[in-house]
């Protein structure tokens, strides 16, 4: 028997709708600017501009990016319940967009030094799925 690991009966886990068009022209090496236009509530196509905006040193414009796909992934988890609190699992795919954007915010904004900004998201990351915070680093 397995024991669930919130003993106080604390929110369920959120999962987002699956939303595969975006998802699967990501994954077909589609530009993420085209399916970000296409799709802008996509936070995978933010979360991968993000990444790959920092990745070639243009911080700012991944924190941009970051923030964007950050606040899509919000308003998509309000839609589906969420409360402000409560895990997101990394485990259900169409959570991951909105998480890898949270983890590309943290980054950034320690990356240019705003540490409120990196603590506040990293702990968001940590608390949302502790799973993603472990892969994404």
């Amino acid at each position: 028997m397995a024991i669930h690991k919130d003993l106080l009966g604390g929110p369920p886990p959120t999962h987002l709708p699956d939303d595969p068009e975006p998802r699967e022209l990501l994954a077909n090496g589609a530009d993420p600017s085209d399916v970000a236009a296409k799709y802008p509530t996509s936070s995978l196509a933010w979360a991968q501009l993000a990444d790959a905006a920092y990745e070639r040193g243009s911080v700012v414009e991944s924190y941009a990016y970051a923030r964007t796909g950050y606040h899509r992934g919000l308003d998509a988890l309000r839609r589906s319940g969420w409360k402000g609190h409560g895990p997101v699992p990394w485990e259900h795919e169409p959570n991951r967009g909105f998480l890898r954007a949270l983890h590309a915010l943290a980054r950034a904004a320690q990356a240019i030094g705003e540490q409120a900004e990196y603590e506040r998201c990293a702990g968001f990351l940590r608390d949302s799925s502790e799973t993603a915070a472990e892969t994404l680093g």
